[in-house]
Order: structure tokens, then sequence, then C-alpha cells
């Protein structure tokens, strides 16, 4: 049996949220650009939450944009999905299933384009939300609004924000709220500035461009969740069996869940009235800086200080360190004694940045996901330099001492890029007895400031390389002689030996 509106009726397994009665019937008031499992595991599950409670009464309609894949499954499951949440939430373990009822059809731009513009025209539609990865947000000059369908997003937007203002004749109130959710800063901003741009190239009215400005809401937002997708197929058949369906669009996800949106319209924030069902995971302000602030530092910054330790350490995944107590003490000293202080300012607390710093240490400790350290040290380098080194800044500039935690993360970042170009030109490290290819543009740099050089060299020559950091970061007082200290010992002691001795 597959999952379908038709067989629901025979899913009567306990703790399984069925979709509500009435959500057939409800109308499609978002367009997505997108079938990616990021904005079925939150953005939809937001949707689905609300309709659940009567909140935001919609359905999605799903624009399919690229040529991989098809649109069959969707169709012969009528949109439904199966979602499993699983993780740690304040130290308890949470493990929910779902079957998502958020999405009505989807429809493919290369097929469906004249469905869509109808879509388009449709007065129950409210809102627009995207996720086309980074590339998405591009300006192609030469994209005509007249294809069927033109080449980019931004130009599939401008052709469905023209074919509104046509129906309504340009009225002021038939304009959408715009929410892209692709993981670029002020994607909203871009978003908009391109569109215009298109509409300019296309030769539109000023009339229209007009209208796109001021009837039209672009909300820069920031999207937060862990969602892998499908499970491993032997963890799936699992599902599959004791579900009593089978599901090929089921997917997984972690139980924390962010949705920061930034707009100050009080109409948006009512025609977003989904957030009403989960206040803590839809968060719409109107300025949502110190939401990217916590997660560049406290998550992403977090996990770059580790990264290098956990791999000394001997810890394949993200899990598999957590249940270390010498890394889990790392880990948390990292982050709430050194990295959240550090990042205050007149908008986070010291509470603000604690409690966020909490809700990392139990998305790490998920038993539920594999989070390989050897894919988190992916552009190592770049990494570090963007999310890191503005920490230290800050850290030192309020401290008189190096911190101990931040350099023994420094420090392990060094070792683990220690490398030898190998017969193919990948360079090549080696922890533990075991090989490891580096990915990242600055390894040639890292193994050349290696070679030959012992640890005090090594710290010298990299602190110093302004190519890397834009700064001299051996001008940060101690910082050298610290860094030094613990890759020495790294190199001597061991990763426990080392971590115990602070």
């Amino acid at each position: 049996m597959n999952l379908s509106k038709q067989h629901l009726p025979q899913v009567t397994i306990d703790g399984v949220k069925l979709p509500p009665a009435n959500v057939f019937s409800l109308p499609e008031k978002v367009l997505q650009f997108g079938t990616g499992v990021l904005l079925r595991g939150l953005i939809d599950d937001f949707i689905d939450k609300a309709n659940r409670e009567g909140i935001f009464n919609g359905r999605v309609v799903v624009v399919k944009s690229t040529n991989s894949g098809g649109t069959d499954a969707f169709a012969t499951q009528d949109g439904l999905y199966t979602q499993l949440i699983k993780g740690i939430d304040n130290g308890n373990k949470v493990d929910e299933v779902i079957i998502n009822s958020s999405i009505s059809r989807v429809l493919a731009a290369s097929d469906e384009w004249e469905e869509i513009l109808k879509v388009a025209a449709s007065p129950d539609l409210k809102v627009i939300v995207s996720n086309t990865t980074e590339v998405g947000i591009t300006l192609v000059e030469d994209d005509k609004v007249t294809a069927a369908p033109p080449k980019s997003f931004p130009g599939k937007l401008l052709a469905v924000l023209l074919k509104r203002y046509e129906t309504f004749g340009g009225n002021a109130d038939s304009g959408f709220v715009i929410v892209p959710t692709e993981l670029v800063v002020d994607n909203g901003i871009k978003l908009k500035s391109i569109v215009k741009q298109l509409a300019v190239n296309n030769k539109l009215s000023e009339s229209f461009i007009n209208w796109i400005d001021t009837a039209n809401d672009f909300c820069s937002s920031l999207v937060d969740r862990i969602v892998p997708g499908k499970p491993a197929a032997a963890e799936l058949k699992a599902a599959e069996e004791t579900l009593g369906y089978t599901d090929d669009l089921l997917i997984m996800s972690e139980c924390y869940r962010l949705w920061a949106i930034e707009t100050a319209s009080e109409k948006s924030k009512e025609i977003l009235s989904f957030s009403k069902a989960d206040e803590e995971g839809v968060v719409i302000v109107p300025d949502i800086n110190n939401f990217r602030e916590l997660k560049l530092r406290l998550l992403n910054g977090t996990h770059t200080f580790s990264t290098g330790l956990a791999i000394i350490g001997g810890f394949k995944t993200v899990k598999e360190a957590m249940a270390n107590e010498t890394f889990a003490s790392f880990i948390t000293s990292v982050s709430h004694n050194e990295m959240a202080p550090a990042i205050l300012n007149k908008n986070i607390t010291i509470d603000d940045a604690k409690v966020f710093a909490g809700k990392v240490l139990d998305r790490f400790r998920n038993p539920f996901i594999e989070h390989l350290w050897l894919s988190i040290s992916v552009q190592y380098t770049s990494k570090m330099k963007m999310r890191n080194v503005p920490i230290l800044q800050k850290y030192f500039a309020a401290n008189q001492t190096p911190p101990a935690f931040m350099s023994l993360g420094f420090a392990a970042y060094l070792l683990f890029m220690k490398s030898v170009q190998n017969a193919e030109g990948k360079y090549v490290g080696s922890l533990n007895g075991k090989e490891y290819t580096i990915t990242d543009d600055y390894a040639a740099v890292l193994s050349g400031h290696w070679d030959g050089a012992d640890a005090s060299s090594v710290v010298d020559l990299v602190l110093k390389d302004v190519s890397l950091w834009d700064i001299d970061l051996s001008a940060l007082g101690g910082f050298a002689e610290e860094v030094t200290k613990q890759l020495e010992s790294l190199i001597n002691n061991g990763f426990e030996a080392t971590v115990k001795s602070l």
C-alpha cells in the first residue's frame, strides 16, 4: 500500500499525525519554487502545523524548475509525504511521525508553465517562497520574461509578477509577500534588485516596476534545520514496515527549526499567519541579523573550532564525538565560556547566546543524524576566516589573555591541514594512522607552510599570512604562544591528554 489520500483511512498506527479532514479543500495560498527536502522539512512543516490548528488554512503549489527527477511521486501520493522528526530537545529525545498534507500539487516549469501562470492569477495566492540554492539568486542578463518558462528563478518570478499585475490591473493590494530562503545574506533585497533589473532589461513599463517595488514585500530570511532527507535503505524499510505503507517522498529532519523572516510590515505578518502555530520556530522581526550572528558563530563557528580536534581524536561523526566525555567537555567550554561571551552586542545578551549554545549542543548530540566531520572540514580555511576570526578579534578586544579552548581549536585546524601532495595532485593528510583527502582551496598554502617547519614556525607563518585572514593574527597578544603550546601538546600527547590539561 502506498501513501495516498485514498489509503489514509487504512493508516491506523498509534502516534502518527494524520492530515486534518478539511485540508484537501483548502485554497492554494503559497507558490513554492523548489521541491527540495529543506523546503519540505521546514517551510512546509510550518504550514502543515498551522493548517492542523486552523490558523493559516492554505496549501502550497510547488514549482519544479530543474530537469532532474519528476513529479510522479507527488501526483501518486496526492502531495502527501511522511516526515520523521528525530532529535534532542532540552535533553529529551524527540521521535515524531507526521503525514504532511501542505502540498496540493507539483507543477513542472518545463511542461506546465501556463498552469503556473494561472496560479499566479488566483486571488487566493498570497505568498511566494523559494529555495533554489545560492546560484538561484543570480542575474541572467538575457533572460526573457516571455519565454515559457524563463531561464532563471528571478526570471520565472518576474513572469509570475507580471501575470499578477496584468490580472489585477496593478492594484496595490494584489502584491505578494515574497520570502526567499536561499543561503545568501540579504536574500530578499538581492532577489528584488535582480527582478527589477530583469524588468528593465525586458523593457517593461515603469508603472509595473513601481508596482514590484511598492506592492510586494520582499523579505530576507534565514533558515536553520538539518534535513538529511530520505533515511538509509535499511532504516527506510523498517519505518515503512512499521507504518504499514510505502512512501517515495519520506524524509527525516531534526527537531530544531528556525525560520527568521525580516519585515516590519503588519500586513505581511498577518499574511504569514502560519507563524502563530510555532512562534519559537517562525520569527518575524524587522532585523534578522542577530539570528544570523548566533547561527554563524555559535553553530557554524563551533563546528569549525571542533572539526580538527574531533578528527585528531579519531571520531568519524558528530554524534560519536559528542558521546565522548572529553570531547563534549571541550565543545561545551569553547561555545559557552569563550565564544558566547565574545559575540555579545546591544541586541544579543549573554542569556541569548548561552540558550542558543545549549540548543547547538542538543543538535550535535542528535543520535539519528550521521554528520561526518570530514564533510564539515570542506573549505576549512575559508570557514575559519569567515566564522571564527571575527570572534577571536572580539575576544581579544575584551580580554587580556588568549582563549585556551579557541586556541586549541585553531591548533587542531593547523595539524589537520598538514599534508603532502600525492601523484593525483590532491593534498592528503594523515592522523591516527589513517589518510584523508583535504578539500580546501588553501591546502597548497598550508602544506607549504608546514614543509620542513616545526610547530612554532608553522604557527608563526600561518598567523602572519595576511592572504589567508586579511589581518595579521600574530598581533593578537599571546595568541601565537598559546596556539603553539596546544599544537605541540597535540603532537606529543594526543587528543585526550591535551583537552584534559585545560
